[in-house]
């Protein structure tokens, strides 16, 4: 069987495409060589165990490494401190009986055998402490500890004590051998653990793991990784894609996160082929096929985007902050200290660009619009107009934008003609979107260039069988703004190589004249639509 693309588990470098991440490895190991106590705590799917997997295997014949996981620990390990240390005994064993894990003495491998299965009262932080010493004196090199999936840890004052220990052992660690590196790996970091467990602010910040060192090691991947994992399934599979292009428009919809990159490979590479307007394998890696993948992730159910709802869903501030950055082009500073943040930082779909909060990636801001959208569709008169005349919009097999814009105009006066100006202003742009949504349903996406957005234009792109649109989506503020406006839009379409483009205002004037015109400026073609 040949390589593929995986999306689920550990990606083996023999058995899947995948990027190559020897850089960061070096990385991590100059924190180990250091002697670095860390936490490696990245959103869920971001290759975290992938990354432990390949750093024990590198790191086996110079130190002996324990790789060991806490997911599946049930809640009754952490009701007693005898059942913890004995199922932490239990997985160093586990390590030792299966040889993935070298260098330890044979005295110190029949203690974690007799401790793993015994019933004894001396089994208890301290005696374990004791043996970790015992252990890595005896040891013939240097010992690693790596724990993955320490959140199923997290709320509990045992594990939380557990570190404690080992905090203990490492400022004693110049007279009392421990462990060269700890290493462990979640969501949450240990500070976020704490936070959990106790929410209550006189003990927020109390962390016991103060001295893990910062880790830095950027685990998203760019372009040229891209390409480099693009180019060994090219290889083997001689599509004649664009390398550098089709990896360029994979970073722009992903910026590089790593389930998200790897889903978009294996739709175009397992699901595209086997519908018949991709039929050849080659025309699935193009533009159209991208755009056709990204189509089918964002309808997808999966357990990354499932969590995300659900994270937002407890966190109503959160969510109001996401609706007011989408939809009313709102900034928010970037601070870490605002738990609403922290927990979108956290998870991965919130990021801080110079200074300010946005969207971590297209795919999230796009399936977050849906989202939002989609409790509002039922009752949404504006969708049901649209829904009603969908059939006027496709002509020869292209969409036909200035009708949707033209009729936009007419279902808007009709509806909200009385509405207040504060709510217009609010809610303006996130009509259109709702009205857009069940035209191009099924045969387009859309989405919104966070570059642009601001509280008072919004600029959207429509990708809809094969063609794309830009429309400019923007508040009034008098001729001038609109004049600069209209030269930003003709920027656009250069820099999308269009000649048409499509602006839609949102004007407050008693005097102005409602409508759809055609302006030509520069060479291009505006379509401009005044509500």
């Amino acid at each position: 069987m040949g390589k593929y693309f995986n999306t689920t588990g550990i990606c083996y470098p023999e058995d899947h495409y995948m990027v190559n991440i020897e850089s960061r490895l070096q990385k991590i190991e100059k924190l180990i060589g250091r002697g670095e106590y860390f936490m490696i705590h990245k959103a869920r799917q971001y290759g975290k165990t992938t990354t432990l997997h390949m750093l024990a295997d590198r790191l086996s014949e110079k130190y002996a490494v324990f790789s060991i996981s806490f997911e599946g620990m049930g809640e009754t390990v952490f009701e007693k401190e005898e059942a913890f240390i004995q199922r932490i005994y239990g997985l160093l064993d586990n390590a030792l009986a299966y040889h993935e894990t070298n260098g330890i003495s044979e005295a110190s491998r029949t203690t974690c055998t007799r401790m793993s299965h015994a019933e004894s009262s001396d089994i208890n932080l301290f005696t374990f402490s004791n043996f970790i010493s015992e252990m890595c004196r005896e040891a013939d090199r240097p010992v690693i500890l790596i724990i993955d999936e320490v959140d199923q840890a997290s709320g509990h004052k045992l594990f939380l004590s557990f570190l404690g220990m080992l905090r203990d052992k490492y400022l004693k660690r110049k007279k009392q051998p421990t462990f060269q590196s700890v290493i462990l790996s979640g969501v949450y970091d240990i500070k976020n653990l704490k936070l959990r467990m106790r929410p209550d602010s006189a003990h927020q910040y109390n962390s016991p793991w103060n001295i893990a060192a910062d880790f830095t090691v950027d685990m998203s991947f760019h372009t040229a990784d891209i390409e480099g994992m693009l180019k060994e399934y090219e290889q083997d599979h001689h599509t004649g894609m664009d390398l550098p292009f089709i990896a360029g428009l994979i970073y722009e919809y992903t910026s590089g996160y790593p389930f998200l990159v790897s889903r978009l490979c294996k739709i175009m590479d397992e699901l595209l082929p086997e519908r018949t307007d991709f039929s050849e394998g080659s025309s699935a890696w193009t533009k159209n096929g991208l755009l056709e993948a990204v189509k089918i992730l964002l309808t997808e159910s999966n357990t990354l985007f499932d969590d995300m709802v659900k994270k937002i869903c407890d966190n109503p501030e959160l969510k109001n902050i996401l609706h007011c950055i989408l939809f009313k082009g709102e900034s928010f500073p970037y601070n870490s200290d605002t738990h609403e943040i922290a927990v979108g930082l956290m998870f991965g779909f919130l990021d801080h660009v110079q200074g300010s909060v946005a969207i971590a990636n297209r795919i999230f801001e796009t399936r977050l619009y849906n989202w939002f959208l989609s409790e509002e569709i039922l009752n949404s008169k504006i969708y049901k107009s649209a829904a009603l005349d969908q059939n006027l919009f496709i002509r020869d097999g292209e969409l036909d934008f200035e009708k949707i814009l033209e009729r936009f105009t007419e279902a808007f006066t009709d509806i909200y003609a009385d509405a207040e100006e504060s709510f217009i202003e609010e809610n303006g742009r996130r009509f259109f979107l709702l009205y857009l949504k069940p035209i191009i349903n099924g045969v387009g996406n859309y989405y919104i260039e966070a570059r642009t957005r601001n509280m008072r234009r919004t600029d959207v792109i429509v990708d809809c069988l094969g063609k794309q649109y830009v429309c400019e989506l923007k508040i009034w503020h008098g001729k001038e703004y609109n004049k600069r406006g209209q030269q930003q839009l003709v920027g656009y379409l250069n820099d999308y190589h269009l000649t048409k483009g499509y602006m839609l205002s949102f004007n407050f004037n008693k005097n102005k004249e409602i409508g759809v015109k055609r302006i030509c400026l520069d060479g291009k073609l505006l379509i401009e639509a005044v509500v």
